[in-house]
């Protein structure tokens, strides 16, 4: 499923450049993850299945030496992901690891961050209402 062109053109108003970038990424995660929904909401993207997995956002603060335009990817997993692309990671509680990697260009939504996001779809399917997996 895809989110709403209304909904996307909302969100991405204050960069619209950027859309065409994540509109590859929503078909990329949509072909990698299947049945999945994707719900663009008033500060970030959301792609769900039973739980959000991954979601994509603007930056509302630019850090110094991050790009002037780009899109947040952000991804969970059960583990700290090392890799030089993951800009930020942190542990909101034990054993949830949440990965922001930046995306300028097309060719940044590649096969190693499309695993990533299959993995935390994944994981995302194994974690129980009410509840810790």
């Amino acid at each position: 499923m895809y989110a709403a062109d209304t909904d996307l053109t909302r969100f991405f108003a204050r960069m619209p450049d950027m859309l065409p970038v994540y509109r590859i990424l929503e078909d990329r995660v949509n072909a990698t993850c299947g049945d999945i929904e994707v719900c663009a909401q008033k500060t970030q993207v959301v792609f769900t299945d039973r739980f959000g997995f991954a979601w994509a956002s603007l930056p509302l603060r630019r850090r110094r030496d991050w790009p002037e335009r780009c899109i947040i990817v952000t991804f969970g997993l059960p583990y700290r992901k090392e890799s030089p692309r993951i800009a930020i990671a942190t542990e909101p509680y034990p054993h949830r690891w949440t990965h922001h990697v930046l995306v300028e260009r097309p060719e940044d939504i590649d096969g190693e961050l499309l695993d990533w996001i299959g993995e935390s779809h994944a994981f995302s399917l194994t974690k129980r209402r009410g509840g810790r997996r």
